[in-house]
């Protein structure tokens, strides 16, 4: 199975390269600009501690390096819902940083090693136009597409099909950036996080993924996870990549080399 540690003499921005680069190819310096912009000194996080809290001032735009992250919010009681996981690769918010305070929190659900992009780099980035602006902004729209299909979960699918949902789109992401060997990835969540993440208890959860177990669409022990039965998995969810945009759309931009 391909892991972070295998990748860590890659560049720091390689999965975000790879990621970007299945909307539109880019050119060597553009690459290379990425990097640069990603090249700070990386900062670790301890698994379950938070990256930045609600009430926060921003000060730049956090890149995921290794280990995954999820951006929740927390009631007033305790109670807490998770609105998105962050894989490596994933920018947490590419224009987060205009904002006087964070509205949200972003916390570590593994340990985690993430950059710190200065705004004046991610402006001149985005602000440059052409290709590589453009790639930028296919992120941040399939951040909102992501986000999208979230609220659908939520509001109109059944438990086995918002469950089987999440999984396929984590599996799809995962292997965006090099992360699938074959049918199996790591997802290294908890029942609690899936229930926070779905809307559903844990008991729930852990009867939803015994179905899917039983089904033989699923192997899930531990943090491995093997889609015993992609295609099948995919049906119950009534799964539709293209919210993802992975099919290479702006081959019309594309880079010679």
């Amino acid at each position: 199975m391909l892991s972070d540690c295998a990748m860590s003499f890659a560049s720091p921005a390689h999965r975000l390269i790879t990621r970007l680069q299945f909307y539109t190819q880019l050119a060597e310096d553009e690459r290379a600009a990425l990097d640069a912009a990603a090249a700070g000194p990386p900062i670790a996080v301890r698994q379950r501690r938070d990256i930045i809290r609600e009430g926060d001032s921003p000060r730049g735009v956090n890149l995921i390096l290794e280990g995954w992250a999820f951006r929740y919010k927390t009631l007033e009681d305790g109670r807490r819902q998770i609105i998105a996981f962050f894989l490596p690769g994933d920018l947490c918010d590419l224009h987060g940083y205009i904002l006087k305070e964070m509205d949200h929190s972003v916390g570590a659900l593994t340990p985690v090693r993430y950059t710190e992009i200065p705004r004046e780099k991610i402006e001149a980035l985005t602000g440059a136009g052409g290709r590589l602006g453009h790639a930028l902004w296919w992120d941040t729209l399939v951040a909102a597409a992501v986000q999208r299909e979230w609220t659908v979960n939520l509001g109109q699918r059944d438990a086995i099909e918002r469950l089987s949902h999440l999984f396929c789109e984590l599996f799809f992401r995962l292997r965006a950036v090099g992360l699938v060997d074959g049918c199996r990835c790591e997802i290294p969540l908890t029942q609690t996080d899936l229930a926070e993440a779905t809307g559903m208890t844990p008991v729930h959860v852990n009867r939803m993924v015994q179905e899917l177990r039983a089904r033989g669409l699923i192997h899930w022990k531990g943090r491995e996870f093997e889609a015993v039965d992609l295609d099948g998995l995919c049906d119950v969810a009534m799964f539709n990549p293209t919210y993802l945009h992975l099919d290479h759309e702006g081959r019309h931009l594309d880079a010679n080399g």
